[in-house]
């Protein structure tokens, strides 16, 4: 049974309707929205006179077809005139969410010669004689470079590198507002991964950290691996790090509640894509032992054929210990942990019932989970989705503005998996003791302490590590570039 989506704000619609000035009018038209499931968001008036009401009223949807129907229902009620539908979150993006703007005014001749030519031409020669000045003399210590081909944008796949532009215009807005991180989009007409790396590397000299988004695998392990062994500036891929990093953090407050070592418990995951084996890959550095990760043919373990895919072959040969092979019904028997990366609807009730009553199950494919929390909670303890509508959302915007604003604030020179570690430990911790539970795992992206705890100890483990190349203190708590 899958269970149907809530209205949300991200499918609204607003409608402005004009209809005769007389009591019960708006009354009729909020009971209308209610009989198709609508959720009123909002209303305001825009004029009003002794004959006529003009109202835009805001309406939260399940989908388009949903918003459809609720303008539809709108319009059949006696009186009503809907003027025009707008979108809000269509509005939101007109003209881009992002812009440049300037650090300095140029407002006189003395201010022109200094921030272009004549002077312009001295700083230019400094850093010319020494290219490490680039890092404090222009923007390249506070900026990251947001970089797709568009291949695999949320769960859209493949919808190109213009498509991929509102996605990574949005990562540049958190990076600014969360951690006060420079970044731009860089949306690459190509998807040959040589041709990307030469293209990142070629653009790098302006930018002190590279963040990998929406590249379809495994062709993104291909791009990474390049890009981290032949430049001097971190790249991390956030489909897949950013997203092992929150879950790791969530999966520790879930084991504290449990009373469970993640050492001990047996782990199912579906799913063997990026953010799939970058997963295992860091739940193995943390101390899991027992996975069992499923692709679309069935478990990954070691008698199976996967081509030239090395990276399936490495989790089959690092993971499975008793080499299971059976159905993914099976696998669920006594299973403590299951984490969704794949699809919507892998996972039936069926399934989760065979966990142990204080199992925990992380269905995290968006927008709809691999089972709906409502089906998973009759038989686990805890539950966590990537949905915002649900307790305990596994967001990477919990990981990659303060791991950045750590990173750039030492100016490491790669991103490792003691500094992965460190910023899962940083976001776990700022749930306190007192407040965990099983309908709170993680903080919010608002909340305001996380980007401070986590760039913090990001930019700790980067020293212990030996990759910082200079010392957080000459910066403050929150770098030179924060708010």
């Amino acid at each position: 049974m899958s269970v149907p989506k809530y209205p949300g704000v991200a499918y609204s619609v607003t409608v402005r309707a004009e209809y005769p000035n007389k009591i019960g009018m708006l009354a009729t038209i909020t009971s209308a929205v209610g009989e198709v499931g609508g959720d009123m968001g909002g209303i305001d008036i825009v004029s009003s006179s002794r004959g006529l009401m003009v109202r835009d009223i805001t309406v939260n949807a399940r989908d388009i077809q949903h918003g459809q129907e609720i303008v539809k229902r709108i319009k059949r009620i006696p009186g009503i005139r809907v003027a025009s539908v707008s979108d809000p979150t269509f509005l939101l993006h007109l003209g881009g969410k992002i812009e440049m703007r300037s650090k300095v005014p140029v407002r006189t001749r003395n201010d022109l010669s200094m921030a272009y030519t004549p002077g312009v031409a001295r700083v230019s020669m400094a850093i010319h004689d020494d290219p490490k000045a680039a890092w404090n003399l222009t923007a390249k210590g506070n900026t990251v470079a947001v970089v797709s081909d568009g291949t695999a944008v949320l769960g859209l796949g493949d919808i190109g590198p213009e498509g991929a532009m509102p996605v990574m215009e949005g990562k540049a807005l958190l990076f600014k507002e969360l951690a006060g991180v420079d970044s731009w989009p860089l949306c690459l007409n190509t998807k040959d991964p040589d041709q990307i790396v030469e293209i990142v590397k070629a653009v790098s000299t302006g930018f002190g950290g590279v963040n990998l988004e929406d590249i379809s695998a495994p062709r993104c392990f291909y791009i990474e691996e390049r890009l981290k062994k032949e430049m001097d500036i971190p790249v991390f891929h956030d489909d897949q790090h950013g997203t092992a990093v929150v879950v790791l953090a969530a999966l520790t407050n879930a084991l504290r509640i449990v009373k469970k070592q993640l050492a001990d418990s047996k782990i199912v995951i579906t799913g063997a894509g990026a953010s799939a084996i970058a997963s295992t890959k860091l739940l193995l550095v943390a101390g899991a032992k027992n996975i069992i990760m499923f692709d679309r043919s069935g478990p990954l373990h070691r008698e199976r054929d996967y081509g030239d895919n090395v990276y399936k072959r490495w989790v089959a040969d690092n993971t499975n210990p008793s080499d299971f092979s059976g159905p993914l019904h099976d696998a669920f028997v006594d299973v403590d942990i299951f984490i969704g990366l794949s699809g919507p609807g892998v996972v039936t009730a069926d399934d989760v019932r065979q966990m142990k009553r204080d199992g925990i199950v992380f269905a995290l494919a968006n927008p709809d989970p691999e089972v709906w929390p409502e089906e998973a909670l009759q038989h686990v303890q805890i539950v966590a989705t990537g949905r915002s509508d649900y307790p305990n959302q596994v967001n990477n915007a919990l990981c990659f503005p303060g791991l950045f604003r750590g990173v750039l604030d030492v100016r490491a020179r790669e991103i490792n998996d003691e500094m992965k570690l460190a910023a899962a430990g940083a976001i776990a911790s700022i749930v306190r003791p007192s407040e965990l539970g099983p309908e709170y795992l993680i903080p919010s992206v608002f909340n305001k302490a996380v980007v401070p705890a986590v760039s913090r100890a990001v930019a700790e483990a980067a020293h212990k590590t030996g990759v910082a190349q200079r010392s957080r203190k000459r910066l403050g708590a929150y770098g030179q570039h924060g708010r």
